[in-house]
């Protein structure tokens, strides 16, 4: 093995959407790894975008707008220009982030950010922020399936919070042929999830036993705490938890587990798709 090709032979699973598998998908070839591609989740704008239409037609009204995601960020300023909005909506506006990738969508979309929180966490976010959120008017465009922890901590703040539907999260989409099968057959060495979604999509595809026999020979990976405690949730062993919600800490919380992992022999050697 090469010294760069730090994953050569281990065949992982990657379970996000394929607009947004490219990046983890060339860092982790890059390392040697053969990536199987399998969509948990698909994104799509809402079927109903009038109480998004509203919010951003009252920009001006927000003190707040806060993301939790990329495509919080990418669906949210797409509605924006679909409406000819400007997505800063005022000098009032102010625009907070969890982590640097949603960050620097925010800000390639023409978003100021005042604030990225330093924990990966929504909540995490809004303590952070803390008091300065007292009497705030906060806008949360975010997913049809988001949690409630955030908005919970963001009313307990004082914060007036108004939470709008910006995407919706979606099932499986179109696999690379003979995937399904490879994960069944539990011919692959790492499945990796960036999102409670696709724990639950992949579950659901494969079973609940079956998912489990493949956490307990191979290696089962989440980007960020809040993923790993959906595998946690599910009764599933959580190998891998990258601390960072990007592919290069993803990536290398992959290579940092074979590195210091005495049973670090593909199980998928002997076979292959």
């Amino acid at each position: 093995m090469s010294a760069d090709k730090l994953l050569e032979g281990k065949r992982i699973v990657v379970t996000r959407a394929i607009e947004q598998a490219r990046e983890i998908k060339e860092r982790l070839e890059n390392l040697g790894a053969i990536v199987l591609l399998f969509p948990a989740v698909s994104f799509s704008e809402p079927d109903d975008t009038s109480e998004l239409d509203r919010a951003i037609g009252s920009l001006e009204m927000f003190d707040w707008v806060l993301f939790t995601s990329a495509n919080a960020v990418r669906f949210f300023a797409s509605r924006c220009r679909n409406l000819g909005r400007n997505v800063n909506g005022g000098n009032r506006l102010r625009c907070a982030a969890v982590g640097p990738a949603t960050a620097d969508a925010a800000a390639a979309e023409g978003f100021e950010i005042s604030y990225v929180a330093q924990e990966f966490l929504g909540t995490a976010l809004a303590h952070e922020i803390g008091g300065a959120l007292n009497g705030q008017r906060v806008l949360l465009p975010r997913s049809n399936r988001a949690g409630r922890d955030l908005p919970v901590a963001l009313k307990s703040l004082g914060a007036e919070v108004v939470e709008v539907v910006a995407y919706h999260t979606g099932g499986v989409g179109v696999a690379e042929p003979g995937v399904l099968e490879a994960m069944r057959e539990g011919r692959v060495d790492v499945i990796s999830f960036f999102s409670p979604s696709a724990v639950e999509n992949v579950r659901g595809e494969l079973g609940a036993e079956v998912l489990s026999s493949l956490g307990a020979r191979g290696a089962l990976a989440a980007v960020g705490r809040v993923t790993a405690a959906a595998l946690e949730k599910a009764g599933l062993p959580v190998a891998i938890e990258a601390p960072e919600a990007t592919a290069e800490s993803m990536a290398a919380a992959i290579v940092n587990y074979f590195s210091s992992s005495a049973s670090s022999v593909p199980m998928s050697r002997a076979r292959t798709l």
